[in-house]
């Protein structure tokens, strides 16, 4: 079944995570979660875009892959699959406080 690998690759991800959850000293797993956290926030910009990716070339397909049908084989919202599409996500830039412009 091709599901089989991928839920046993995400398990061995998650297995790694419990691991280091799990580290008996506090200074170490303290380490080891600064580094994964560090290291996550640039993976979820490329993991975004990798999705990102499949959807617009499932959507660019002629006919174009029905979105429930794409949020299915994904296993994300369908709303998410309609977000990626347009190009608007949770992860959007957004103004910093200070940057808005100034009222009127």
């Amino acid at each position: 079944m091709a599901e089989e690998p991928i839920e046993e690759e995400a398990q061995r991800v998650f297995d790694a995570l419990d691991g280091a959850e799990a580290m008996a000293d506090p200074l170490a797993r303290a380490r080891v979660v600064s580094r994964l956290l560090k290291d996550q926030a640039s993976r979820n910009k490329r993991f975004m875009e990798y999705r990102r990716q499949v959807v617009l070339g499932l959507r660019a397909q002629d006919p174009p892959v029905p979105y429930r049908k794409i949020a299915a084989q994904l296993d994300i919202s369908l709303g998410t699959v309609q977000d990626i599409e347009r190009g608007s996500s949770r992860w959007a830039t957004r103004p910093k406080k200070g940057d808005e412009p100034a009222a009127e």
